[in-house]
Order: structure tokens, then sequence, then C-alpha cells
């Protein structure tokens, strides 16, 4: 398995923590070399995490992003959701793309993914953005 997160997912939770770490309005461009991340995909990123509402910008001289709260007010898992859509480890179990697995009810290995989605989703909702800028 190459990994259970995309890089949208990853880069979502590095961009944040970058603005956390930082006060006021924070340049985009700043944050993608910082955290070396093309700017063009960072874009696509943050706008995920703006539609979510976890963060807010101002355009022009001075201008840039910042967070809409205090970072512990956000887990992780929120963010990875605002930017996957999902945390379901198999896509069988991702009920956001409107489709379900014609054998869903059937199969013997479904509790595993179940339980594995249910162990992954209390370890992100218990971790907030504040604890991964402490570490």
């Amino acid at each position: 398995m190459a990994g259970m997160f995309s890089t949208k997912g990853q880069y979502a939770l590095r961009a944040m923590a970058d603005l956390a770490q930082h006060d006021g309005w924070v340049s985009l461009g700043d944050v993608a070399k910082r955290q070396n991340i093309s700017r063009k995909y960072l874009e696509q990123v943050i706008a995920l995490m703006s539609r979510a509402g976890y963060v807010k910008s101002l355009r022009g001289k001075g201008g840039g992003y910042r967070l809409t709260r205090d970072p512990k007010e956000y887990t992780l898992g929120q963010i990875l959701r605002a930017a996957e859509g999902s945390l379901a480890p198999v896509g069988c179990l991702d009920c956001t793309r409107g489709r379900i697995c014609p054998i869903v009810d059937t199969c013997s290995v479904v509790p595993v993914w179940r339980e594995l989605g249910k162990v992954t989703s209390e370890y992100l909702d218990g971790k907030t953005l504040a604890d991964i800028i402490e570490e």
C-alpha cells in the first residue's frame, strides 16, 4: 500500500500547521517555499481549506492567508476530511462517492476495514493542529 492519504491530505496538514506557526497574514508563496510544495498545487489545497471555512484570505500587499480559529480548535480528522473527502481506508466504505459496494453486507473482510476506519478516525479526531505544531 503506497499510502492511506493522498498528497492533498498530507499537504493540507503541512500548510495548516505552517499557517498556525505564523502570526498575521501569511503569503502562500512563503508557505510553498517553507514546505517545499508547488505553489500551484498548494493553491488547490488551500482552496479546499477555504471552502471548509478553515482559512480566510486577504488580497493585495500585506495580504495572504490565515486560520479562522485557534489551532486547538481544528482536529487533524477535520482537515483531512476537507482535503480527502473521506477517511475510509478502502473505496467500498467511502459513501461520499454515492456508490456502495454490492457485496458490502456479505464480504468477510469489510469488518476489518470498518474497524481500521474507526481506529483511524478516532485517532485523527483526537489530535489537533495545536498538537502537531507543539511536538
